[in-house]
């Protein structure tokens, strides 16, 4: 086999690395061979995560939704590790409520974190790599809900379809630079921050509804991570990956 999965000198940024998915990502990217750069407003948290981690790690405050916050960790990256090649657009957060019982806030934090946050990391990064004329990847996490409806997340939901055509626009725009930008759209993934409700009543309607009869595992996102982000994806740019053990075949 010729391909190429290797991670080795790629510096990785994961956003929303604290916990959840992000805490994930950052382990599969250094095991892979990355220095990893672990960011979410909680820096202890990723600390915590980042000693946890083998390999080459920096833990960083940064709001991704605020420009300030963001430059001031670039800069504080590039003097430790140098010029970010790998970009993960995971922080997000959710709300549930009926439309008709939204708050704005509510909707504004959701917009603003998921989707402007993502907007925010990639204009960042994608600066950076210009600048120092550098080639890399971003892979924004989106979500299944971002193509099929479903009730009481609609901040969610539209900040996830939003991410999915900033990740094409942004591919158009930045393959020139030898920068690739794709997404993955996971379904239901079981972490510390939904087992309990996976596994309890509602989890186990939404189970029955899934081809594979399961829930996905983190580990179910490392193959298609890696492929995204080394030397054996480069062809692949503006593509939203779906990774839900078939759910989105019967709808939800």
């Amino acid at each position: 086999m010729t391909a190429d999965f290797s991670l080795d000198g790629q510096i990785a940024l994961v956003t929303g690395a604290s916990s959840g998915l992000g805490r994930s990502f950052a382990g599969f990217l250094a095991k892979a061979g990355a220095s990893v750069v672990l960011a979410s407003r909680h820096i202890d948290q990723c600390a915590k995560a980042a000693d946890q981690i083998s390999g080459t790690t920096l833990p960083i405050s940064i709001d991704v939704t605020d420009p300030t916050s963001i430059d001031d960790a670039m800069r504080t990256i590039e003097q430790n590790f140098g010029t970010v090649t790998i970009l993960i657009n995971n922080a997000g957060m959710v709300t549930n409520n009926l439309l008709v019982e939204t708050p704005t806030e509510d909707w504004r934090q959701v917009i603003n974190t998921n989707l402007t946050g993502s907007f925010l990391m990639t204009q960042a990064i994608s600066r950076s790599l210009i600048a120092s004329e550098t080639t890399g990847r971003i892979v924004n996490i989106s979500s299944m809900l971002g193509v099929v409806a479903s009730g009481q997340v609609h901040a969610y939901a539209a900040s996830k379809a939003g991410i999915n055509q900033l990740t094409r626009t942004s591919a158009l725009e930045l393959a020139r630079h030898g920068i690739s930008v794709n997404a993955i759209a996971p379904g239901y993934i079981e972490t510390n921050l939904n087992r309990d409700f996976l596994n309890g009543p509602a989890g186990s309607k939404i189970v029955q509804r899934i081809a594979q009869r399961r829930f996905g595992q983190p580990a179910d996102l490392e193959g298609i991570l890696l492929l995204l982000t080394a030397p054996a994806g480069t062809y692949m740019t503006g593509e939203i990956i779906t990774v839900d053990g078939g759910l989105s075949l019967s709808g939800m």
